[in-house]
């Protein structure tokens, strides 16, 4: 009995030696997948680091493209197109103004009375009408025609407190949020679609007057006055209500730049210099690529794999259509090299695009203690569950790598377009204030990413030039934006007002 007593003493400490032998690889196994998750997670960070030396030579190249691409037509990858917009709003505007807003599936019709320095914008009131989607591929007419009869019910409800002018056609500001190559400040060749409109005989056609041939057709008495992008009517808003701004930025889905030129400083303009002197610029700066940009191999995949390679570079580093996107292409590499969510790679984790930037705004500012909001958005979106807490904060980390980098060089960028006009330095004895208006999505609604943009903005400037540099967020840029644009190339300028 003793033997069999033995016996099994010995087959039970084989077991338990076993079960010990079992749980140490185990151990070791799980650390060294944890070490080459952060070994892949800390040289995404080294490659993404934007000292301050390197922000400086990103915010040089962008001025030097900036003179290259006001030299010559293609002299850049910074179009710097001229918007003809020579008068930004004053304050002094008075009267009955219309916007459109069209740039995507919906479209935006906008009315505001302007009383002037004193009472500024009295009243504004907006409707927004969804477009069919026969009509985003159909024809020119079919599409601006819905357009004229939306714009014809929307003045048919004017009603107290706006007071159009009599005798005068309305005005419109018309924002139209594709690639068109302007003529004019009231016409602008469309060069193509995007965003899912398909409409070909619309191509190579002025839009304005595709637009106007619709209005004309039911009678409608209202006319375009001026042709703009969101950037420029926010740089008008901007001005608006500071007469110094000088530059407008647009960090949302996507990002785009416009400021204001001295027209003598444009040698592709050729035309007779305006009487105010200056042009507003829009820079179309999400074109901006640079040697000096800390490009990674999850940049160059997703640029490979999208629908514009090569272009777009700067924007696909900063924009929010894409700072999601890089979070999930890295902790793909995580999942893939280093189970980092387990012995299987989670499904959803190689679907492009599923993690939204706002999503990964959310994890980024999830300050409880157990990080729940970051457990919740990887279970409901990615679904995995059962995240550690460890692996939750090398979540955050993930997503502060990559805001870091994108507001850090959004800073770079508004400091080249201030280095061009020379408002990077104070000379003796200069008090002029510079403020550059913002808009969008991003800087709007992702604080971190706000915040780092401005503090990294003004540690560039120096805390003496910072002082005369604000940057202030300037909404409605597509709205009332344009609205002010049309009344500040009205075509009633300097008539008396009724």
């Amino acid at each position: 009995m003793g033997k069999v007593a033995v016996g099994a003493a010995v087959v039970c400490a084989a077991v338990t030696c076993a079960a010990a032998a079992l749980l140490v690889r185990r151990r070791l196994k799980s650390s060294r997948r944890w070490a080459r998750a952060m070994a892949i997670l800390k040289e995404f960070e080294d490659k993404c680091d934007t000292p301050i030396g390197k922000l400086r030579q990103v915010a040089d190249a962008m001025t030097v493209e900036m003179h290259a691409g006001l030299a010559s037509e293609g002299g850049s990858k910074l179009k710097m197109l001229i918007s003809y917009v020579d008068n930004l709003p004053t304050g002094d505007e008075k009267g009955l103004f219309y916007a459109l807003d069209l740039g995507g599936t919906n479209f935006r019709v906008l009315r505001v009375q302007l009383g002037g320095k004193e009472k500024r914008v009295i009243k504004q009131e907006f409707d927004e009408v969804s477009i069919p989607p026969h009509l985003m591929t159909g024809t020119s007419e079919g599409l601006f025609d819905f357009i004229a009869e939306a714009l014809a019910k929307f003045v048919a409800t004017e009603g107290e407190g706006f007071h159009p002018a009599p005798g005068r056609l309305r005005e419109l500001g018309f924002t139209f949020s594709f690639p068109v190559w302007q003529t004019s400040i009231a016409s602008g060749t469309l060069m193509k679609w995007t965003k899912g409109f398909s409409i070909e005989d619309a191509v190579d056609q002025d839009v304005v007057a595709e637009l106007t041939k619709s209005v004309e057709k039911i009678g409608l008495d209202m006319r375009v006055t001026a042709l703009v992008n969101d950037t420029i009517g926010t740089l008008a808003g901007g001005r608006y209500h500071n007469p110094d701004a000088i530059a407008a930025v647009i960090l949302g889905t996507g990002t785009n730049a416009a400021y204001v030129e001295r027209a003598h400083a444009i040698p592709k303009w050729h035309g007779l210099l305006p009487k105010s002197g200056e042009m507003v610029i829009n820079m179309e700066w999400g074109n901006f690529r640079s040697s000096h940009l800390p490009l990674t191999e999850y940049d160059q995949a997703l640029d490979a794999e999208s629908l514009n390679p090569g272009d777009q570079i700067f924007e696909k580093i900063i924009s929010g259509m894409y700072l999601g996107e890089i979070v999930r292409r890295v902790l793909l590499k995580m999942a893939e090299e280093a189970a980092f969510f387990g012995d299987t790679v989670p499904p959803k984790l190689k679907v492009p695009f599923i993690l939204r930037t706002p999503d990964m705004s959310a994890m980024h500012h999830d300050s409880s203690l157990d990080l729940k909001i970051v457990g919740t958005k990887l279970k409901d979106i990615l679904e995995i569950s059962n995240t550690s807490l460890k692996v939750r904060k090398a979540v955050v980390a993930l997503c502060d790598i990559v805001a870091t980098r994108g507001a850090r060089l959004s800073a770079a960028g508004i400091l080249g377009v201030l280095k061009k006009l020379g408002r990077d330095t104070v000379k003796d004895g200069e008090k002029h204030k510079s403020v550059v208006a913002m808009d969008g999505g991003l800087f709007e609604h992702y604080t971190e990413f706000r915040v780092c943009m401005e503090s990294t903005l003004y540690e560039l400037l120096g805390d003496e030039v910072a002082e005369h540099i604000s940057v202030e967020h300037s909404n409605d840029g597509s709205g009332i934006g344009a609205a002010l644009l049309a009344a500040s190339h009205s075509h009633y300028l300097g008539a008396e007002e009724s």
